[in-house]
């Protein structure tokens, strides 16, 4: 069955990027290639890829000329983006809801699962459509006060594995629903 995973990297105190949205705090970490949450393994798995518009810009301006990605992308966005479109790959830019693109993505990915690339906001608005399933995270031995959250909601995980990687700390959650509090509180 087809699952809607968050593959990430994160700050000990849960920022996926500074307040300039820069990685490279993450960049300069060690990591053992073929180690636990190995990319190359986990990208075997993925049919179809989502990422909102900063991620993608970040994406085009850090590999100019390039795309990362073979499978097809979405881009959610509602604003012009200030870089062109990359015009050798399968991107689609969407606005609105999550839950057609989520539909839309389970075709195209053909079995395979579906990752949330980036970032925290987008990765929210699945998860409150009850569309997110697993959070894998890498969490760098590294603090920065400040900058993008890595899900700026409050929700219930699962913790189902933990590993190390170099200096990384790798775990993968299973996403449970709102936080009890929160949903206790619900009239």
């Amino acid at each position: 069955m087809t699952k809607l995973v968050y593959y990430t990297a994160t700050t000990l105190d849960g920022f996926l990027a500074d307040p300039d949205d820069s990685l490279d705090w993450l960049l300069r970490q060690p990591l053992d290639k073929g180690g636990a949450n190995d990319y190359d393994a986990f990208i075997e798995g993925i049919g179809a890829i989502v990422m909102g518009s900063t991620t993608y810009e970040w994406v085009v301006r850090h590999h100019p000329g390039q795309w990362l990605y073979t499978m097809p992308a979405w881009v959610m966005t509602s604003r012009t983006l200030a870089l062109p479109e990359v015009d050798v790959a399968d991107i689609r830019f969407r606005s609105g809801g999550v839950r057609a693109v989520y539909e839309e993505m389970v075709d195209a990915a053909e079995g395979k699962d579906l990752w949330v690339v980036g970032g925290g906001d987008l990765v929210g608005q699945f998860a409150d459509e009850g569309l997110l399933d697993e959070i894998i995270s890498s969490i760098a031995p590294v603090t920065l006060g400040a900058g993008r959250p890595l899900l700026p909601r409050r929700y219930d995980l699962e913790l189902l594995d933990v590993a190390r990687n170099a200096g990384f700390i790798m775990a993968r959650h299973r996403f449970v629903g709102p936080l009890q509090e929160d949903r206790e509180q619900r009239p």
